[in-house]
């Protein structure tokens, strides 16, 4: 892929971002960093993130209110997957009839098992994630519904052996160790045995864990409320899900909001002995969102980030390039992402999440 092709793709991010700067909302510099201090501790106080960033409370609490009301950003909860598959999750690579690309894309909106969804320039037009919810039939779903979508030419699914990165561990770059370390004790430990099944949940503790998984920054006086319980009998429900890892809170935003508009994914055939050296390599580096061992003939595919197509180009020549045991590289730049961690998105703007995640 060349350069032009890459800024090509850039540029469809970039726009989008340019139009939401000139328009009513602005991601400014404040609000860049209330992004990155909640990337670290997502529940931390409002009073408390305040005090750490040197901004008055009533300014992050505004500021906060806006990202949100504008579906610039939302703090979710991510399930344990244990809790909610049947079985690892599988990445699927999609080439489609010629100009069939958005069509076919717009189609997997309507499996709830798919929880990522991006048109693409490389060697496929479409790329997704499948994740079998509970119930799920998953080889009906790969061998026959997908594969029959209107507009589709050819399937190639791989079964995700490794996560060794996963999308809420990427940060942006810009708060002092201080800050950090501020920040760090408003993290709740996970220090208990993870749960098995929501079966190990109480009927209020599942549907905290439902409220939280909409909205992780509730209070428990605020889940109080919403489940007509007291606030200790709240507090103690959140812990527990805390602490076991059930639900572990983490913010969404499109990182072209935040000033990575260029998002590709990289497969590489690695020599056997050098997969593990690699996959603990890239999930290091800044730029990654996703590193994942599968099955197939290239089984390290990374998920990264980009100011431009710069530093995507220095990203493979001089990263990848000094890795051990690459023996062939894929590139695949994002044209648009439709889904991501199962909340649909209209540019730069997050939808509501999926209903019917968690199920019993």
């Amino acid at each position: 892929m060349t350069v032009d092709q890459l800024s090509t793709a850039a540029s469809i991010q970039t726009s989008e971002q340019r139009s939401l700067r000139n328009g009513n909302s602005r991601i400014d510099e404040t609000d860049h960093d209330i992004i990155a201090a909640l990337q670290i501790a997502p529940r931390v106080p409002a009073n408390a993130l305040g005090e750490i960033l040197g901004v008055p409370t009533s300014t992050i609490t505004r500021r906060l209110k806006r990202l949100q009301d504008e579906r610039l950003m939302k703090v979710v909860g991510r399930f344990a997957w244990p809790l909610i598959l049947s079985g690892n999750p599988q990445q699927i690579w999609i080439c489609c009839h010629p100009g069939r690309a958005m069509h076919v894309a717009e189609q997997l909106k309507a499996f709830p098992e798919i929880q990522y969804i991006m048109t693409t320039s490389g060697s496929s037009d479409v790329y997704a994630e499948l994740f079998p919810l509970l119930g799920t039939n998953l080889n009906e779903l790969i061998s026959r519904r997908i594969p029959s979508l209107e507009g589709i030419s050819s399937v190639e699914t791989q079964l995700v052996l490794d996560s060794r990165r996963v999308a809420l561990s990427w940060r942006l770059q810009r708060l002092n160790e201080d800050q950090k370390d501020a920040l760090s004790a408003h993290i709740v430990p996970v220090n208990q045995p993870p749960l098995r099944s929501t079966e190990e949940l109480t009927d209020l503790e599942f549907r905290t864990m439902g409220e939280l998984g909409r909205n992780a920054r509730m209070s428990a006086a605020e889940i109080a409320r919403t489940l007509n319980v007291g606030s200790s009998t709240a507090y103690r429900a959140i812990q527990t899900l805390l602490t076991t890892g059930a639900i572990s809170p983490r913010v969404e935003v499109e990182p072209g909001a935040v000033g990575y508009p260029l998002a590709a994914i990289v497969s590489l055939q690695i020599k056997p002995k050098s997969i593990g050296k690699v996959l603990d390599t890239l999930a290091a580096h800044p730029s990654a969102r996703m590193v994942s061992m599968v099955t197939g003939k290239a089984p390290v595919v990374f998920h990264g980030v980009y100011t431009g197509p710069q530093q995507l180009a220095e990203f493979l020549t001089k990263d990848v390039g000094a890795l051990p045991g690459v023996q062939a590289m894929d590139t695949s730049v994002s044209h648009s992402i439709l889904r991501r961690y199962w909340m649909d998105r209209d540019g730069l703007r997050i939808g509501e999440q999926v209903e019917g995640l968690l199920r019993r």
